[in-house]
């Protein structure tokens, strides 16, 4: 028994060995992108009077706590010139009425509803966009979930990189912003911190190859050179394959110096867990070796094991310094880059927290070595080769050789 928790406490060893190293790379990953941020920060400055007209294609699906003031912060922005396109699955959509309340409320702005009716793609979302296209009156888009809460001055920032010609795609990172239940802020926790912390040693170590879902801004000629966006139909993740193929076409990728927010809403901590198993699966068909390796960045299951073998062992001393040291490594992250770099002061008060968080996402990284079928916009899916989904409870066409009609 003696050489199992010998064993074990190697292994615990190992394990924070390794997580040091990430959270090494992760400091030298945050003070980086801080330091171009600022330069950023400062070439968009310098562009504000050249900016292009704008449309903002925002999909709605079903009614969320705070969607009324996600819209606003769209409608509100100091910029030349934009459009909004609202798109929804059905006309009876609920969240339909808030979206034109909204839209009544700001006559001075562009906006319409595009209705899409029953998608026949894979993904539901990829559909409604492909659909709300062809009504654009300008050739930049800005594409952004309806939980999303800008800033006025976010259009101006993560438009105008795009009058670089070599650069195809802009995406932002952003910031959790809990609903108020425990797990809510457990999980914009790991928005705010977990999220980045591997946007930034990405970038460090390979550059940035993938976009984040909830804003991307992109031109409709390097949309038109993928593909447009029937390319990405067939996927989960179709912000990362978005991404991903913009920058295969030969287009700089990269992270907007401004961060937005990522509002939660309340719901049951079963639809909570089981959302966030939902994107470990898809990272782990998406980037399966990269999904695989992310099991040696987590801290604390190796703290405890550490905490547990070397105290069988008689060491209960060298246990607690193991344990101590996870949870203090956990700590310094959320405040590095949670505060630090993305600017959330619940970063900062709740990094305590942080570690609970570490804890629960190495669980669900487990877990997500399960099966592939998954819940998602009231159908059920299941994982493929490469991270393409195929809807089990309605037929789905494919994407490319069923584009649909604007």
């Amino acid at each position: 028994m003696s050489e199992l928790w010998r064993g074990l406490l190697y292994l615990a060893i190992a394990g924070t060995f390794t997580s040091t190293i990430y959270l090494l790379l992760v400091l030298v990953g945050a003070f980086r992108f801080h330091l171009r941020a600022r330069s950023a920060s400062k070439l968009v400055s310098g562009l504000q009077s050249s900016l292009p007209p704008v449309t903002i294609l925002k999909p709605v699906h079903g009614m969320e706590l705070r969607l009324e003031e996600n819209l606003e912060s769209f409608f509100q922005q100091d910029y030349p010139v934009f459009e909004i396109i609202i798109g929804a699955r059905d006309a009876d959509n609920p969240a339909l009425l808030v979206a034109e309340k909204v839209c009544k409320r700001y006559p001075q702005v562009k906006s319409r509803v595009v209705v899409s009716g029953p998608p026949v793609w894979p993904n539901a979302k990829v559909f409604s966009l492909a659909k709300m296209i062809p009504g654009a009156s300008y050739d930049c888009f800005v594409i952004s979930d309806s939980d999303v809460r800008v800033s006025r001055d976010f259009l101006r920032n993560v438009v105008a990189p795009l009058l670089d010609p070599t650069l195809g795609l802009v995406t932002c990172l952003y910031q959790g912003v809990p609903a108020g239940d425990f797990w809510s802020v457990l999980e914009a926790l790991g928005m705010s911190v977990e999220m980045p912390s591997g946007v930034v040693v990405a970038d460090m170590l390979e550059g940035i190859r993938f976009a984040l879902g909830p804003a991307v801004a992109v031109r409709r000629d390097v949309l038109d050179k993928i593909g447009g966006i029937a390319a990405t139909a067939d996927y989960y993740s179709d912000d990362y394959v978005l991404g991903n193929k913009v920058w295969r076409a030969g287009y700089k990728v990269i992270f907007s110096h401004h961060v937005i927010e990522h509002v939660l809403t309340p719901r049951p901590l079963s639809r909570t867990l089981g959302d966030q198993l939902r994107w470990m699966k898809s990272t782990r068909y998406s980037r399966p070796v990269g999904h695989i390796g992310t099991g040696l960045t987590y801290a604390m299951p190796f703290g405890i094991l550490g905490l547990i073998a070397a105290t069988a062992l008689g060491h209960p001393a060298f246990g607690v310094l193991l344990f101590c040291s996870a949870v203090l490594n956990r700590v310094i992250q959320s405040i590095a880059v949670g505060r630090g770099l993305i600017g959330d002061r619940r970063a900062l008060y709740f990094s305590w927290l942080y570690p609970i968080r570490d804890l629960v996402g190495w669980c669900l990284w487990v877990c997500s070595f399960t099966g592939g079928d998954f819940f998602w916009r009231g159908e059920m899916y299941r994982f493929t080769k490469g991270g393409k989904i195929i809807p089990r409870d309605r037929s789905a066409e494919n994407a490319v050789k069923n584009p649909p009609s604007g």
